[in-house]
């Protein structure tokens, strides 16, 4: 454990990104120190706002086993309402990399609203490649999600 401490530490203080972190052995992508999905930021924001918004920590909701966080509570009912619409599609991996049978954790930062449903992306390049092109990403992705959704922890 104090091998895995020191780790994180040096590299907090080179600069990783924190959304690096998130973990890749879930159903949802989420912060393996916080507990957070998707980094704590507020996935209604994106349909609403058309911006990446950090969540609130007196406006949560539990919701397929993680933490979700709203910026108000307008936002936190909508979700509960509705988590198929605005969580993100594939548990907010990356779709691009799904493709490849790959899962790796999307970065909350870097996302696509696309056929009313939310795509979070690990790199920039990826989401633009997404971005001018969903539908054939989408489809390959959709056929690859079920084999690399058993590989991940429940």
């Amino acid at each position: 454990m104090a091998f895995f401490g020191l780790l994180a530490g040096i590299l907090a203080a080179i600069g990783v990104d924190a959304a690096a972190w998130a973990t890749t052995t879930e159903r949802v992508v989420t912060n393996r120190y916080s507990g957070l999905a998707i980094e704590g930021f507020d996935p209604v924001a994106y349909f609403t706002d058309a911006a990446a918004t950090q969540g609130r920590p007196e406006f949560e909701a539990a919701e397929a086993g993680v933490v979700w966080r709203f910026r108000n509570e307008g936002n936190r009912a909508s979700f509960v309402a509705h988590p198929e619409i605005y969580g993100p599609q594939f548990g907010g991996y990356d779709p691009t990399d799904l493709v490849r049978g790959v899962s790796c954790a999307g970065n909350p930062r870097f996302w696509v609203v696309a056929g009313n449903r939310l795509y979070l992306f690990n790199r920039e390049t990826s989401r633009d490649a997404f971005a001018a092109d969903p539908a054939r990403f989408l489809k390959e992705a959709k056929m690859r999600w079920p084999e690399v959704q058993e590989s991940l922890a429940q």
